[in-house]
């Protein structure tokens, strides 16, 4: 059997999807407190610096992919007006019923389904935009999926993957005490689940670094691809072009 990394663990291929289910699975209830308590609030700021990079017009098709509880496809339903559409998608059921529930209470119904980024089911050249936040880390086969959502857009629209990658060189020992100190022991604190939060520690040490990915990318079929770090490379946002 081909093996694949999960977190630190090498594991076979097709074991590692269902243990990322488990993993989602365990944080789903808590899983907006936890970025709002482990990211000092700062997610909410990158993840709208996305919505305004995206720059969504009305009318246009948006695929939210790894769409969890919603954020991102709630703020481009607003951009995208009621003659748009935005499509909200998760391979995890649990995450996308607390995503469906939080949308349907802010008074927005969107079209949600379960689904695996590495097979898309929708036709070629369907979408605008296409959106990935705090997911691509968790895919088995990260070409696979970047080629996907390369083929679902456009001629012309834009794909971006907003994910943890390499910190600035300063603040690489304090990011490390606090990615594997103080997070699992927040998890096990307010998720009572330490493993989980351990495990997201050493998934960004394993996913490609900026420039790692602007190659994958680009070998995915993406003619442009730039990315603009976040919070000294915390975070770094990818934005590929379909040429």
């Amino acid at each position: 059997m081909t093996t694949t990394h999960f977190g630190f663990q090498s594991v076979e291929e097709g074991d590692k999807a269902r243990r990322v289910r488990g993993v989602f699975d365990s944080v789903a209830p808590k899983y907006d407190l936890m970025n709002d308590l482990m990211s000092l609030g700062l997610h909410r700021a990158w993840k709208a610096y996305t919505v305004l990079v995206a720059d969504v017009r009305e009318g246009q098709s948006v695929l939210d992919i790894a769409g969890g509880t919603g954020d991102l496809a709630l703020a481009f339903a607003k951009k995208a007006g009621a003659s748009g559409r935005v499509v909200h998608t998760d391979i995890n059921e649990a995450m996308l019923r607390t995503g469906r529930e939080r949308l349907l209470d802010a008074g927005v119904a969107l079209p949600t389904l379960v689904c695996d980024a590495e097979k898309l089911p929708f036709a070629s050249d369907s979408f605008d935009v296409v959106s990935v936040a705090f997911g691509l880390r968790n895919m088995t086969h990260k070409d696979a999926a970047l080629a996907e959502m390369n083929r679902v857009l456009h001629p012309g629209g834009k794909l971006l993957v907003l994910e943890f990658s390499k910190v600035a060189k300063p603040l690489e020992k304090l990011y490390d005490w606090y990615s594997f100190k103080v997070l699992p022991g927040l998890g096990r604190l307010v998720a009572g689940d330490d493993a989980s939060y351990r495990y997201l520690a050493e998934s960004i040490r394993m996913h490609p670094d900026q420039e790692a990915l602007k190659a994958l990318m680009k070998q995915s079929g993406f003619g442009h691809v730039d990315y603009h770090n976040l919070s000294g490379g915390v975070v770094a946002l990818h934005v590929g072009i379909k040429c």
